[in-house]
């Protein structure tokens, strides 16, 4: 045996032989492969008891998941050449499907990427890497993004809560060319200005694109609240899609004032408002106040991060729903946004119902959404959906 080899426990072997990339503590042979001889980073190839090859993987010997596979059946290296052939079957998904460069462009397991972020921005990319391992091939990605779409920039965003979890640099660096402070995309025929360097995550969320476009069905002459708006992802494009009004809530002042930006950039600044506030607070003052809206919006960081978390997010998405249908009119539409992996779609839509329960009327679900095309799910991995939007309509 050398240290390139990883030998799993006996019966260890079956997640990965029906494809999934995962490799926890408890499943290595440490008899054989004791973790504290790997480095994170470290290419091994991953084998059962028997012996038998499974896939290439890189070592995160301190973490729970303690390898994640990158090649299964195959013994490959990560190198620029492989970063090369993994970011050009991605581009390819996603030309098929957008006809602008405004895309999640790599999304971790599911593009055989592992610990690995990449949102497209036209000519600037935003990238996150999640892990120590995925930290260590940080040059030859850089190379084979420059070799498979020649960016004018490239912006690390080194300050992902993976990273903190993983004692990594939190710093923000330019990484090849030059990034400005605000760039522009394009969604749903919408058009945005995302702050790539201070804004949530890599600046803006592409996931619930499609679930947005559905919006273009629902607003045209109606007022619409947009409750943890961010920059206005949901709120202005329902502005563009023909809302008479629209306001959106959200905490941050920098936030509100991105909201304001983009209601210029599609000269729909005479009908968007802005409220800050925190989400809760601020809705019970709206309803003591007597404001109502045809349309709310509720699209929340996720509520649970862990899974023994589950009951109490369950009661803060029941919550924040029963305060949301206090402002909604009879025969408005709910839009209801969980981003948490661990809340199911069953979890999400019974605190709906709860919430309509408490706030004395019914729902009737009209519609569903769920992540985009640029962030697939893998079969095998169900942590890699986690999106869920679900529209109601009010009734009684």
């Amino acid at each position: 045996m050398t240290t390139t080899d990883l030998y799993l426990r006996k019966g260890a072997d079956r997640r990965l032989r029906g494809g999934h990339l995962w490799v926890y503590s408890n499943e290595v042979d440490t008899g054989r492969c004791p973790l504290n001889q790997f480095a994170p980073g470290d290419v091994v190839q991953v084998r059962n008891a028997e012996g038998r090859m499974l896939g290439s993987a890189y070592m995160e010997p301190q973490a729970l998941i303690c390898a994640r596979v990158f090649a299964p059946g195959e013994q490959a290296q990560l190198d620029e050449a492989l970063f090369q052939s993994r970011l050009q079957s991605a581009l390819e998904a996603r030309e098929a499907i957008f006809d602008r460069p405004f895309y999640r462009l790599a999304y971790g397991d599911s593009d055989l990427l592992p610990g690995i972020v990449i949102d497209r921005f036209g000519p600037y990319l935003v990238v996150q890497l999640n892990n120590a391992g995925a930290e260590r091939y940080r040059q030859p990605l850089i190379d084979a993004l420059q070799a498979v779409l020649s960016p004018d920039g490239v912006l690390l965003r080194g300050d992902s809560r993976a990273r903190r979890d993983s004692g990594l640099v939190a710093d923000n660096e330019v990484v090849l060319g030059t990034v400005p402070e605000q760039v522009l995309l394009e969604e749903n025929g919408v058009r945005f200005s995302a702050p790539v360097f201070s804004g949530q995550k890599t600046g803006w969320f592409y996931d619930h694109r499609m679930a947005r476009a559905r919006l273009s069905s629902w607003v045209k002459g109606k007022s619409v609240l947009d409750v943890y708006s961010y920059i206005g992802g949901w709120g202005i494009q329902a502005g563009v899609f023909g809302a008479t009004d629209v306001c959106c809530l959200d905490s941050s002042s920098a936030a509100l004032e991105g909201v304001m930006v983009n209601a210029r950039l599609n000269d729909i600044a005479d009908i968007v408002s802005v409220r800050q506030g925190p989400a809760a607070e601020t809705m019970q003052q709206m309803r003591a106040e007597g404001v109502s809206h045809d349309v709310v919006i509720l699209d929340p960081p996720a509520f649970i991060q862990r899974r023994k978390d589950l009951k109490k997010g369950i009661a803060a998405y029941r919550r924040i729903n029963e305060l949301g249908l206090q402002l909604l009119r009879p025969g408005g539409l709910l839009v209801s946004g969980s981003c948490s992996m661990h809340l199911s779609r069953a979890d999400l839509m019974t605190a709906m119902q709860q919430a309509a329960v408490r706030a004395g009327c019914q729902l009737r679900v009209v519609e569903q959404g769920a992540q985009g095309p640029d962030h697939p799910i893998h079969p095998a991995i169900p942590e890699t959906e986690y999106l869920k939007a679900i529209f109601a309509r009010r009734v009684g």
